[in-house]
């Protein structure tokens, strides 16, 4: 789970990481108020914030100085309902300003190819940042953190001294707020803490002005208070919906709705229907969506319900391989959805192989639920389903609807298969 700039700082100052004041606005009138509430606290500058779960930002615009409250509502005005890299702006912080002297990049992560955790420091942060490691990398020290010696005081110095901090009051602060970072990281069970910029202040302070959490959503269990977190608001619904059923579910942007039980199998049959879709009109998969190893008839009947309440799916493949899971618990599942939803919403394509696979045939075979069409093997059915979503209309609304409605290219990218974790 990434958060929002204003809670990663929340969690920051927790733990003792320095940060400024400041407080969330939804609306202009909140803005001015909460402005008015810093700069009669002693805030002599105040900076307004877009908060978006994206960087850049500060060069699309979302990010404005103001010296009184009436200006920042005026900047929350702009900020407020912004579209930055697909996110709409619908809260801003109001934050105290600095006066800043320098500018340096901190950040932790989770390190899965090295099985380790990687610490990246350089004295050169801010906006560009991402330019410098690619153009500069000797200026950006990375330094593996072994997760069973942990970020120790010691492996602070060390990372400052590889950042190219000269030994001193300013290269100790640095090393004393990483060690703050870490503790963040550690406490908190996430994968990412990020700090772009950490200023030196022109008062001596060292400052996290902005800050990058991301939180590993495996721990929550642990962790009832990140409850608390979760922008429910921004989540899709049917990611919602499938997250309340315990389905591992992604939409995704295509027209072929696909199920399966295992995330190998299923990121196996994007892959299958996405080559399959460049022969019958760029149709692709429309979401990921894994029913577990132990699936009953009831989850698979919800994940057929999810699936087919997409409005952009226009077919649904079914593909299973009967283990733990088998085959007629599969097919009855289908059969028990379609009963749920008074009826087949969508045409699907139902390959069956392993455990029981003969008696789940027979079970649709006896249902002769129209629209239901059988496959012998993954290839057949990628193409049949791919073949019977192109025939099906678009629904209205979506984009390949607009777009034979003004004339516009339908989508063609081909679709990423969601990763075990997305990291920034």
């Amino acid at each position: 789970m990434d958060l929002y700039e204003y809670q990663a700082r929340e969690l920051f100052r927790s733990h003792g990481v320095p940060v400024l004041g400041g407080a969330i606005a939804t609306t202009p009138q909140e803005a001015e108020a909460a402005a008015q509430r810093l700069l009669d606290g002693g805030a002599e500058l105040l900076v307004v914030k877009a908060q978006v779960k994206t960087g850049g930002r500060g060069k699309a615009g979302g990010v404005k100085l103001a010296r009184s409250a009436e200006e920042a509502r005026g900047r929350a005005e702009d900020i407020l309902g912004m579209d930055i890299k697909g996110h709409t702006v619908r809260t801003v912080l109001i934050s105290e300003g600095a006066d800043i002297d320098q500018e340096y990049y901190f950040s932790i992560l989770l390190d899965r190819a090295e099985r380790q955790y990687l610490a990246m420091c350089s004295r050169e942060g801010g906006v560009d940042i991402e330019t410098l490691a690619k153009e500069r990398p000797e200026a950006l020290a990375r330094i593996g953190i072994d997760p069973l010696e942990g970020l120790t005081p010691q492996v602070a110095q060390r990372i400052v001294q590889a950042a190219g901090f000269a030994p001193g009051p300013i290269a100790d602060q640095v090393a004393t707020v990483i060690t703050q970072l870490w503790e963040v990281f550690t406490t908190e069970d996430a994968t990412l803490v990020e700090v772009n910029p950490l200023v030196l202040a022109d008062d001596g302070r060292i400052l996290a002005l902005d800050g990058k959490v991301t939180l590993d959503d495996n721990s929550r269990f642990r962790h009832p208070e990140h409850e608390a977190l979760v922008d429910a608001a921004a989540d899709d619904p049917l990611e919602a919906r499938a997250k309340a059923a315990g389905l591992n579910y992604v939409r995704l942007e295509g027209e072929v709705g696909v199920l399966g039980n295992g995330a190998g199998l299923v990121m196996s049959t994007l892959d299958v229907v996405a080559a399959a879709g460049q022969e019958h009109g760029g149709m692709r998969p429309a979401n990921f969506l894994d029913l577990g190893g132990g699936s009953s008839v009831e989850v698979m009947a919800t994940g057929l319900e999810v699936v087919a309440s997409d409005p952009q799916v226009r077919a649904i493949l079914v593909n299973v391989f009967g283990g733990i899971t088998s085959c007629d618990t599969i097919a009855q599942g289908i059969v028990s959805a379609v009963e749920t939803l008074g009826g087949l919403p969508k045409p699907i394509v139902v390959r069956l192989d392993g455990n029981n696979a003969e008696a789940g045939h027979a079970i649709l075979a006896r249902a002769a639920i129209e629209g239901v069409t059988m496959a012998q093997t993954m290839d057949g059915a990628a193409d049949a389903v791919t073949a019977i979503a192109e025939k099906q209309p678009a629904a209205a609304g979506t984009a390949d609807a607009e777009g034979a409605a003004t004339g516009a290219p339908s989508r063609t990218a081909t679709p990423t298969a969601p990763t075990a974790a997305q990291e920034a």
